[in-house]
């Protein structure tokens, strides 16, 4: 359908939460002072949202998956290929990717540090040495990210994804061997015998390099192994702005929101000062947003100092994040024309008391100045229960975006 309409999703990582002590037993949304995520609660339409179903603690992949209107339980099998396109590397349907840690082990490969010291420096010598090996039909690439992290991909015929790790997840143990999950998956065999040559291959070229003899020489524990977990294969899935309708873009902070927004083909932003901490800089992201505007239909946009301060168990970091957000949404508001749709929400909750995701509902409000408007005046967990959405799931949000854009066929005749 032809519409001139646009969309914006803000989505505050973790954002929403449980009641907080030291907030006189509010939220921290119910404590923020957020006067346009209110007015947008007043002009528009609220409710809570599942992000995938009552209940779940969600994973952020997980989570935006399903609310950008892909169903987590038919397509997600791990988070390795949304890390590794997150860093750059080419994903191809059929991969099988990792998440990876450089990690220090000794002679008998029982793990010493699963950090290799928090090496920041030589990694990309490191990787670029175990780079673009090829064991039988099936070719290993490897990337540094940040710091020790790193991320794998296995490029070749009759994968599968259904192995055991072969990090053990605590020091002082040997590194375990990858197997299959079910003895009789013949793909995820291959898998996890050819995972297990690459590994040790990894510590046969990686202990006597250069960048490892340096850093013994200093004092420093070698980076002389590559740890995967996280295995995932690379679903096959419609690109977002196929399913949608749209064309879409990401302003991003964070690699696996990057990665995401990558693999479903949605340009992607950077913008400088976005750290994806504390101390990022809203309002250039919040400019970039609208900047995008220009030449596209969606941007999705999510900030993630809430979910930090939430890890911490820091109530008013919390407080001081959804402000800050806050302002991102005014200078939002003030620039969008009459067709034009913003929703906010999150893609989980991350409450202070957990430190942690738990499977709380979020809140979440659909604003056009051409939409419905009920009788929320506040928004936040509390009083976006009176809201005109009631409880929905993730899966649902994109449809009730489309609409409001005007962009959604009609279902019959």
């Amino acid at each position: 359908m032809e519409s001139n309409a646009r969309a914006i999703l803000l989505i505050g990582d973790g954002m929403a939460d449980r009641p907080v002590a030291s907030l006189g037993g509010r939220t921290p949304l119910e404590a923020a002072d957020t006067p346009n995520m209110n007015r947008l609660a007043r002009e528009g339409e609220s409710g809570l949202m599942d992000p995938i179903r009552p209940g779940i603690r969600v994973g952020s992949d997980t989570g935006h998956l399903a609310i950008l209107g892909y169903d987590p339980y038919k397509i997600y099998t791990g988070r390795g290929p949304f890390e590794a396109a997150g860093i750059g590397m080419d994903v191809s349907r059929g991969d099988v990717s990792f998440r990876c840690n450089f990690a220090t082990v000794d002679a008998n490969l029982k793990v010493l540090d699963r950090r290799a010291g928090r090496i920041s420096e030589g990694t990309k010598e490191l990787a670029d040495a175990i780079n673009g090996i090829t064991i039988d039909d099936v070719t290993f690439f490897f990337k540094e990210s940040v710091a020790h992290r790193g991320a794998l991909v296995m490029h070749g015929p009759g994968l599968g994804a259904q192995v055991s790790d072969i990090d053990p997840h605590r020091e002082n143990e040997r590194i375990l061997e990858a197997a299959p999950l079910d003895e009789q998956d013949s793909a995820s065999k291959k898998t996890a015998d050819l995972l297990n040559q690459w590994v040790l291959r990894t510590y046969e070229i990686l202990k006597d390099h250069p960048v490892n003899k340096a850093r013994e020489a200093q004092g420093q524990l070698p980076a002389n192994i590559v740890l995967p977990r996280g295995v995932g294969i690379a679903p096959d899935i419609a690109e977002f702005d196929t399913l949608h309708d749209v064309v879409s873009a990401c302003v991003v902070e964070t690699g696996l929101i990057r990665g995401i927004a990558r693999y479903l083909n949605m340009d992607l932003i950077d913008v400088p000062g976005a750290t994806g901490g504390l101390d990022s800089d809203l309002m250039a992201m919040a400019h970039a947003v609208v900047d995008a505007l220009d030449n596209h239909t969606f941007v999705l946009c999510n900030v993630k100092g809430p979910d930090v301060a939430g890890h911490d168990g820091d109530g008013q970091a919390k407080v001081e994040a959804i402000q800050r957000i806050d302002q991102m949404v005014g200078y939002l508001y003030e620039n969008l024309g009459d067709t034009d749709v913003l929703v906010v929400t999150a893609d989980h909750s991350t409450p202070c008391v957990v430190k942690d995701h738990s499977g709380d509902a979020v809140p979440i409000v659909f604003w056009s100045r051409r939409g419905r408007i009920d009788d929320c005046t506040e928004f936040n967990e509390r009083a976006v229960t009176r809201g005109g959405v009631g409880r929905i799931r993730g899966t649902d949000v994109m449809p009730l975006i489309t609409q409001l854009m005007g962009v959604q066929e009609k279902f019959g005749a």
